[in-house]
């Protein structure tokens, strides 16, 4: 199992570099008068209105709001009904993870539909490509959801594999922009914006520590038990294969039981 989740840990992490390395502009070997002046443009200090810094404020709420944080926190739902036991509280978080990603995929839609009719899209630059491409996964993934084949069908576990991969890319390449969007914003505005980028960086520490750790916490709480329960001269090993079992699920039995 171990070996299995390196495997898409590194099947997610070459998508992500993929996609940035195809997002990325290329440099021009022409130096032609347009090429100069649109470059010009690029670094040209930006000059706020009220009203602009209100709509670009408001642009990077929503967009951290839904790839920074409603995104995540449907993943880590998603990821603890391995650990219930409960059906009605896997049906709860499975509802809760659906409810919160509609909810992003909204907010995403209002900062795209803010960022088209009030700002410059030349997409030239790393940010506005990088975003465009977000926008078509992010409302492409919901469908994917939406569409998910019955269990035990063939299909199912290819749709599951899809759907997580997409989710994990999404999540991991939104932080980043969002993180290149705040240093777009420095370079162009000159506000330093060191106070957000050191509270991003928190909160995605704090999700990643969530996400890694979500399947060893019960093995934690479990072996704290047996040591209690060895001290108290109470050890029994049926007791420990069956806790063993519940320590490490399968992948296929915990796709299984995410779904009412």
């Amino acid at each position: 199992m171990l070996l299995f989740g390196r495997k898409r840990l590194l099947a997610v992490l070459g998508s992500c570099c993929t996609i940035l390395s195809l997002l990325t502009p290329t440099q021009c070997a022409s130096s032609s008068p347009d090429s100069l002046n649109q470059s010009y443009k690029i670094v040209q200090p930006l000059e706020l209105t009220p009203k602009l810094s209100l709509q670009l404020k408001l642009h990077a709420f929503l967009l951290w709001s839904s790839v920074g944080f409603l995104m995540p926190i449907g993943v880590l739902l998603i990821r603890v009904t391995s650990n219930v036991k409960s059906t009605r509280s896997i049906r709860i978080l499975f509802y809760c993870h659906v409810a919160s990603q509609i909810v992003a995929v909204i907010l995403a839609t209002a900062g795209a539909v803010l960022s088209i009719s009030n700002f410059e899209n030349a997409f030239n630059n790393t940010h506005q490509r990088i975003g465009l491409a977000l926008y078509g996964f992010i409302w492409l993934q919901p469908l994917i959801g939406f569409l998910r084949p019955d269990r035990g069908v063939r299909f199912r576990s290819i749709w599951y594999l899809t759907h997580w991969l997409l989710g994990i890319a999404i999540c991991v390449v939104g932080v980043a922009n969002v993180y290149i969007g705040m240093h777009t914003y420095h370079e162009r505005t000159g506000r330093s914006v060191r106070p957000w980028t050191v509270l991003l960086t928190v909160e995605v520490s704090a999700m990643a520590f969530v996400y890694l750790f979500q399947d060893r916490w019960n093995h934690v709480v479990r072996q704290q038990q047996q040591q209690e329960a060895s001290a108290l001269g109470d050890d029994d090993d049926d007791d420990d294969e069956q806790s063993e079992e519940h320590v490490y699920p399968a992948n296929d039995h915990k796709e299984v039981a995410v779904v009412p």
